[in-house]
């Protein structure tokens, strides 16, 4: 059977028809062969060994009996009855017992034939018992494919509730690999298939579903999650390297007078060892004559603001334009004031576009981008509306990438006859197993250290009893001249309920920190643009010492005086949020603090993140705890919740196996580029198919 027969409507497998297939394809998405050859069982029961019934241990495992029923009953029970039977070996004798389905058990059984029965059995008054065992008579069970170890493959209860139990998909899979004869194109070129002892393509298919032993489980797993990987991978790379070649940019061939001037004499600090590499990166991108497609992380507060600023000056002391997106008004502004300041008295025309700026000075705008005499814009989605229009757009930079859609990241694109530069920065630091596949076709720049003279910033966990110590402490931190943070958490489902736990606490607070002693500031997402603005500017300019806010301060807000964040409920929010509230302090030379208020109820996982807050600053490590807790699919937030469907693979626990598909692809693609080896016919031809069924998660941008 050739790989286009895999691509058979699932209908017309014999054991399917319209209704199964119907539901086949609504629960489990399988539309055809292929999709139901890769349904992989998510684990497998062992079904090597039989037991006699002396044997029988009391514990939870599932076992298979062979014997024999020798008499059936029905047992009145307080609701109803129950069906019993006696079933028997040459050592003992056990009851096998049915609460449903009695009826249809009574008119099939046979009585005084040998059955292998398999199920969890219970320890009774001396007797053990099997509750709804799965039966099946010797002289059949001898003919199936016999299967050592049993998969159970993922289900839903819609599947059981129509009837396609585990034993049906197993039934449906053997009828495919008759249909098949078992047969599999390789999909993996000969020298992969030595050099890493795989199993070829056809035995690690039977082995993943009919396992033959444990150890060759194993390998099929290890064959096909590396495949797997192997083509993502491909996939990442071939779009980068294709992009290098394809994608011509701008060439920033000097460094010029504005740049070296600004080095010299406007750089209120220092740069750190880790943002002069990434400059230096940097530079290397935008002289190569190719697009660059770069990402930046660094954790809050790592001074990337700087790495941008410098980048936005390469780009004019060659003759271009810059502009920068940040996804709220609020960074915006800031961006606009920090760049602002840092560029005093250097001459350069800088100016804020963001939905609240008014038409005339919007007209101005306008007419300077297109003359060329406005250098940088900074501003939010209004920077992608069509009046916006540059004179040379050669950089483009945007803040906290993931709040931003692909197709806004492509309107960029086209503001010019050739792409501008693209530098993505975030905050939220991206492990490294997900980079590599998120991002594998973005080249990634990291600021792994913090400027001199930031103090780490204390951070500890609290129960709601002791809210009164901590109140005496925030008196204690405003006598200082220290500014304070309370933040509410924000679920999305209950606005109503949200307003209510962030009133009740600005008025409990309020209560305590009475005026005209205590000047508090409320934030929260119903109110207008311009009232937000007004308290934030309030609590900037230090006319108020409380922010009593939700999440919406989470991105971006710098109040060098603000010392202490306190995280209300802290076990409602995630590791990444907050972490990212956390670097909203900690940004002034004096020690600052993060306080994380909880009630006494605590999960298993709410207790893991908020241990991980308390012993680490290192947004790295922080990622990495997350994403075990978490997975792959919610870190990157809801756009790309679905990112990482893999059939098999999993990120985390494969880590080592996506390294190594990764280290072969990079050196596949550096010996043959175009895959045009005989060799590596296979690999371009399954790369090929997967592109054009799209089976290839088509991931990330």
């Amino acid at each position: 059977m050739n790989s286009n027969s895999l691509q058979t409507p699932i209908v017309y497998l014999k054991g399917v028809g319209p209704n199964r297939a119907e539901t086949l394809q609504s629960e489990l998405g399988i539309h055809t062969y292929q999709d139901l050859i890769n349904l992989f069982p998510n684990r497998y029961i062992d079904k090597t060994q039989y037991y006699k019934i002396n044997q029988l241990q009391r514990n939870s495992a599932d076992v298979q009996v062979l014997g024999k029923i020798t008499h059936i009953k029905s047992v009145e029970q307080k609701k109803g009855k129950r069906l019993v039977a006696t079933f028997v070996d040459d050592t003992g004798q056990m009851e096998l017992v049915w609460f449903r389905g009695q009826k249809w058990i009574r008119e099939n059984i046979k009585l005084n034939i040998p059955y292998v029965i398999f199920g969890r059995t219970n320890f009774y008054n001396g007797t053990f018992s099997m509750p709804h065992p799965e039966m099946e008579l010797q002289s059949e069970h001898e003919k199936g494919i016999q299967i050592a170890m049993q998969p159970i493959y993922p289900s839903t209860e819609k599947l059981s509730n129509k009837g396609i139990t585990n034993k049906v998909i197993n039934k449906l899979m053997q009828q495919l690999f008759i249909e098949t004869k078992g047969h599999f194109k390789e999909t993996l070129s000969e020298p992969l298939l030595k050099e890493l002892h795989l199993l070829s393509k056809s035995k690690a298919m039977f082995n993943i579903h009919f396992p033959k032993s444990t150890e060759l489980l194993a390998k099929a797993q290890f064959r096909l999650k590396f495949e797997e990987l192997f083509y993502v991978q491909l996939q990442l790379i071939s779009k980068k390297l294709l992009r290098k070649q394809k994608i011509k940019g701008y060439n920033f061939d000097k460094v010029g007078t504005i740049f070296n001037d600004f080095y010299k004499n406007h750089l209120p600090f220092e740069l750190t060892n880790a943002q002069k590499r990434v400059i230096k990166e940097i530079r290397t991108d935008l002289g190569s004559n190719a697009q660059m497609n770069r990402l930046l992380q660094g954790d809050v507060g790592s001074g990337k603001t700087i790495v941008a600023l410098m980048t936005m000056l390469l780009a004019i002391d060659n003759g271009f334009q810059a502009c920068l997106m940040a996804p709220t008004e609020i960074l915006a502004n800031q961006h606009f004031n920090g760049i602002k300041e840092l560029l005093s008295g250097v001459g350069i025309e800088i100016a804020l576009l963001t939905g609240s700026v008014k038409k005339s000075a919007r007209r101005v705008i306008h007419e300077n981008l297109e003359s060329g005499d406005l250098h940088i814009l900074i501003g939010t989605h209004a920077l992608l509306e069509d009046k916006v229009q540059f004179k040379n757009l050669g950089l483009a930079i945007i803040d906290e990438q993931h709040r931003f859609g692909v197709a806004q990241r492509s309107k960029l694109w086209h503001k010019n006859e050739m792409p501008p530069h693209i530098l993505v920065m975030t905050a939220t630091p991206i492990p490294r197993t997900l980079a590599m596949s998120l991002y594998g076709d973005l080249d990634i720049s990291v600021i792994d250290e913090l400027p001199p003279g930031r103090k780490p910033i204390k951070t500890v966990h609290r129960y709601d009893a002791n809210r009164l110590k901590v109140f005496a402490f925030i008196r204690d931190e405003i006598k200082k001249g220290r500014q304070i943070y309370i933040v509410y958490p924000l679920i999305q489902e209950s606005e109503a309920l949200d307003y209510k736990d962030l009133m009740d606490g600005y008025a409990s607070i309020s209560r305590d920190f009475p005026l005209p002693d205590y000047q508090i500031s409320i934030l929260h997402g119903q109110l207008k643009p311009e009232d937000k603005d007004y308290e934030m500017e309030r609590f900037v300019s230090g006319k108020t010492q409380i922010m009593v806010a939700t999440t919406v301060i989470e991105v971006g807000v710098n109040v060098p005086n603000a010392s202490v964040m306190i995280i209300e409920s802290a076990e409602r929010f995630g590791l990444s949020q907050l972490h990212q509230l956390r670097g909203r302090v900690g940004r002034g030379a004096d020690q600052s603090f993060c306080i994380l208020m909880t009630s006494h109820k605590l999960s298993a996982e709410a207790k893991t993140r908020l241990d991980t807050m308390v012993c680490t600053n290192d947004g790295f490590e922080i990622a990495e705890v997350d994403l075990k807790l978490r997975g792959p699919g919610d870190l990157m937030g809801t756009q790309q919740s679905g990112v990482l469907n893999l059939k098999i693979a999993d990120i985390i626990k494969d880590n080592d196996i996506l390294k190594a598909a990764r280290f072969h692809v990079l050196q596949l693609l550096k010996e043959d580029p175009s895959l045009q080896k005989e060799e590596n016919h296979v690999i371009r031809y399954t790369y090929a198919q997967l592109i054009k069924f799209k089976n290839i998660w088509n991931y990330i941008s």
